[in-house]
């Protein structure tokens, strides 16, 4: 690997995740985003652990076997989403963990890959799959975008992406694909660009960011997949372990924050004419107030990390809350329908 390719991978706020989770010799953790391996790599270095990577990319888990070599056994490679890490621990025998780490979003291996799809800087197929379609329920991007609905792409857009121009993407969208299929992320970010107007002058984000992010979190259910995810990580972290989560956008973050504000026992009680309701005991404790964000130096070196906000906390001797108690936050958009999926 040379070296910018190396700094491409640096993993954002390694080194205050690796503090939050405070590895231990004969601990087990669980990195829930493997990806090119660096959170896990930095806690192996840390102790004498254990450590389960999981990605539902199958070229992150060809790639860490390697890694796996390296570290001699102490390394064990899950392939799956992260809200099945509950499942996927618990089948090598392995009841509890001391920590799990969940880096959000698409990683910079996926960005940087044209033929993935995910971004609008370099020309690909409208892909976008995280699990590279492996799974048959997973729609593409190019399906999204050639056969949803015009209503329900601007929800998509809008929601998903806070794109306030969203009616205008959608009916462009419609235009272009009446005289053709959109196949391709340049030729999808050339119309959305030409659907946002950027004012002279004017410094801001690529036109297309937002939609392209709607689509990404809405072909691989992202919000949905890091609420199941975070409920099971609350499910499988032994009291005094740790829970360090990474996001990079105000959707994923929200979710987060408000998590923990209800897991912490933080969140409001409720109106008090409404029907008396059981506390249930805090499942976290704070492990400090707010969230920790990269400095000057890491963002200079990683301008991807700007966006970065870490948010952690540790378990407690309470019972977690039900596995299919949701933190509040996660925004209603419809599926796709099959009936409306290309062949």
């Amino acid at each position: 690997m040379s070296g910018q390719e190396h700094a491409r991978h640096v993993p954002v706020l390694c080194a205050e995740v690796v503090e939050a989770l405070q590895p231990a010799d004969g601990g087990i953790y669980v990195d829930g985003t493997f990806g090119a391996g660096g959170y896990t790599r930095a806690v192996l270095q840390a102790a004498d652990c254990r450590v389960f990577g999981i990605d539902r990319d199958p070229d992150a888990i060809v790639a860490g076997e390697a890694l796996v070599q390296v570290y001699d056994g102490r390394l064990v490679l899950k392939e799956g989403p992260f809200s099945t890490l509950l499942d996927l621990v618990r089948a090598d025998g392995v009841e509890n963990v001391d920590g799990v780490t969940l880096d959000l979003g698409v990683s910079s291996m996926q960005l940087d890959e044209a033929g993935r799809g995910f971004s609008f800087r370099a020309d690909g197929p409208l892909d976008m799959r995280m699990d590279q379609g492996r799974g048959t329920e997973t729609p593409s991007a190019a399906e999204v975008v050639n056969g949803a609905s015009e209503g329900l792409l601007v929800r998509i857009i809008s929601v998903l992406g806070e794109e306030k121009r969203a009616k205008a993407v959608a009916r462009a969208i419609i235009r272009a694909r009446d005289e053709g299929p959109i196949t391709g992320t340049l030729q999808l970010a050339q119309l959305v660009e030409r659907a946002v107007p950027v004012h002279p002058g004017r410094r801001t984000i690529h036109p297309a960011t937002r939609t392209f992010q709607a689509l990404r979190i809405f072909v691989n259910r992202e919000l949905e997949e890091l609420a199941n995810g975070l409920a099971a990580a609350e499910e499988l972290i032994a009291p005094g372990g740790r829970l360090a989560v990474v996001s990079f956008h105000s959707l994923e973050d929200r979710i987060v924050k408000r998590f923990f504000a209800e897991r912490t026992g933080r969140t409001g009680r409720g109106s008090r004419h409404m029907p008396e309701q059981i506390e249930t005991p805090p499942s976290f404790r704070e492990v400090f107030r707010g969230a920790r964000e990269p400095g000057e130096t890491e963002i200079e070196a990683n301008p991807r990390s700007r966006s970065a906000r870490l948010r952690v906390g540790e378990r407690t001797e309470a019972d977690p809350f039900p596995l299919n108690t949701k933190p509040l936050g996660v925004p209603t958009v419809p599926e796709f329908p099959r009936s409306e999926r290309t062949t």
